[in-house]
């Protein structure tokens, strides 16, 4: 900890130390130990926030901080550490943005800098390095590192978006974007070629996928369960790069919810997300259901499983309506193909991660239909169905990269569509608003077809009588999606008619 504390000091100080340049108004005669005094409330307080206080946190400090604080650290051991106030109540420092954090931001806002990057970047890898300093660490210390991160970025979210900050533009190789929830299903279950080592782009950046995550519509808890497996990853892989012990942890995941919930986005997301922290090699995803696991034949099911698996070696294996493997009799050949699937996941344990996905109530039933299943997928994810708030979301954002602007009524009049729509079992969620959109274009070109010489607003403007009406127009999401219009003629906004 003691080479974090140092790092944070010196790169936050010299920020510091240009900033009272440029505010001359500011005291900067105790710019360091101000900074170590920040480095200290930052530690303590994560310390504090399992209130275990253990002596390898203790000595840490001791040893990190003794040169700054002599009188209270430069004998002390780790008993008498508990039995003083220094670190009682500590984890309150948490609760809110400091004022250095805040005077660093509000220079980033007049002058153009980025010592608010500094600071973020130096002061969540000092909170990873403290969590570090056990074995295992809690949720609640996780937890306090999504928070801090939440609110660093949350303070820094007027700043101009850049390939250094959260937000900003992906990096040189970075792939394309994936599709959001509720994409087709002929784009969603598009599986991407296993690239060799030579065609292999760079991994992308944490920070870049975790601000892709963050963006996408609703699926907070999601999001929260997502960061929280980061942490964790992100701890381990400290404490193994100081050859420090770790606790073994499954990394493969069940996520139950509707269809349309964006599960194929995160598990996207996460497959970048296990290759930059390196727990994969290539972080490609390979998606696949029961008909690319199960053969009719004897002897052949144990094939097509291991032919999925050699293609998702060094990433992710998605398992869609997993369930469906454990269908069927004692003789069913699902059944061989969960038994080949628990081999594999032990053989290539190091390699190779899987995402079970399906509904709530049948994931159970797939758990149970082998006895090495419960304890190779301790973690489920649930995805919940989108509000009708999230729903219009998800339409109008996939009307503007279109280039379609809904007017109020037509507002309107896709929110009562929603909101007529029963959240029963196969609601199509994200899904359900595509293919709204897509219906609302097609009905959209219908009407300005008859148009003499229409203008670009009467090409791009959507109106209620665009809209389906209930009963009108795909009802769960499951429906074909409707023939887009006509792209947008030059001089018109930019962008296809359909996502």
């Amino acid at each position: 900890m003691q080479k974090a504390v140092e790092v944070f000091v010196a790169d936050v100080a010299a920020a510091m130390r240009d900033v009272v340049g440029r505010l001359p108004a500011l005291d900067g005669r105790r710019l360091d130990q101000d900074v170590a005094t920040e480095a200290f409330n930052l530690v303590t307080a994560f310390i504090d926030v399992d209130k275990s206080h253990t002596d390898d946190e203790l000595w840490g400090v001791i040893f990190a901080f003794g040169r700054w604080m002599p009188d209270q650290l430069g004998r002390a051991k780790p008993d008498e550490l508990r039995r003083t106030s220094l670190l009682v109540g500590r984890a309150a420092w948490l609760e809110q943005v400091s004022p250095m954090f805040e005077i660093l931001v509000t220079a980033d806002q007049r002058f153009g800098t980025t010592h608010s990057r500094t600071y973020y970047d130096r002061g969540i890898h000092l909170a990873f390095t403290v969590i570090a300093l056990d074995a295992q660490p809690s949720r609640p210390e996780l937890q306090a590192i999504d928070d801090l991160r939440t609110r660093l970025l949350g303070a820094m979210s007027g700043l101009p978006a850049s390939p250094l900050t959260p937000g900003g533009p992906p990096g040189p190789g970075a792939p394309a974007a994936v599709a959001g929830p509720g994409a087709p299903a002929a784009e969603a279950a598009a599986t991407p070629a296993v690239a060799t080592e030579e065609e292999l782009p760079p991994a992308r950046p944490l920070e870049e996928l975790l601000a892709e995550l963050d963006e996408l519509v609703g699926l907070d808890s999601v999001k929260t369960e997502v960061r929280l497996v980061t942490n964790l990853l992100r701890v381990q892989q400290l404490r193994a790069e100081r050859n420090l012990p770790t606790s073994p942890q499954s990394r493969h995941l069940v996520f139950t919810g509707n269809p349309g919930t964006g599960k194929t986005t995160v598990a996207r997301l996460l497959a970048g997300i296990y290759r930059s922290l390196g727990v994969v090699r290539k972080g490609q995803l390979v998606e696949t259901d029961r008909s690319g696991l199960v053969s009719g034949y004897v002897g052949q099911t144990a094939l097509k499983v291991m032919e999925v698996a050699d293609r998702a070696t060094d990433g992710v294996l998605l398992i869609d309506e997993a369930y469906a493997l454990a269908r069927g009799g004692e003789n069913d050949f699902g059944r061989e193909a969960i038994d080949t699937l628990v081999k594999v996941i032990e053989d290539r344990r190091d390699e190779l991660v899987v995402i079970a996905a399906g509904y709530p109530d049948e994931m159970a039933t797939f758990i149970a239909a082998n006895p090495g299943l419960a304890s190779r997928f301790p973690k489920t994810i649930f995805f919940p169905d989108y509000t009708d708030d999230e729903l219009w979301s998800i339409f109008s954002t996939v009307g503007e990269k279109a280039g379609y602007r809904p007017d109020a009524s037509a507002e309107a009049k896709v929110r009562a569509w929603f909101a007529s729509v029963p959240r029963d079992k196969g609601f199509g969620n994200g899904r359900l608003a595509r293919n709204l959109f897509e219906d609302a274009v097609a009905r959209q070109a219908g009407r300005v077809v008859a148009i003499t010489d229409p203008t670009d607003e009467q090409l791009t403007t959507l109106v209620a009588e665009d809209i389906a009406g209930p009963g009108e127009g795909p009802r769960h999401g499951n429906a074909e999606p409707a023939a887009p219009a006509p792209a947008t003629p030059a001089g018109g906004p930019t962008g296809s008619a359909a996502p």
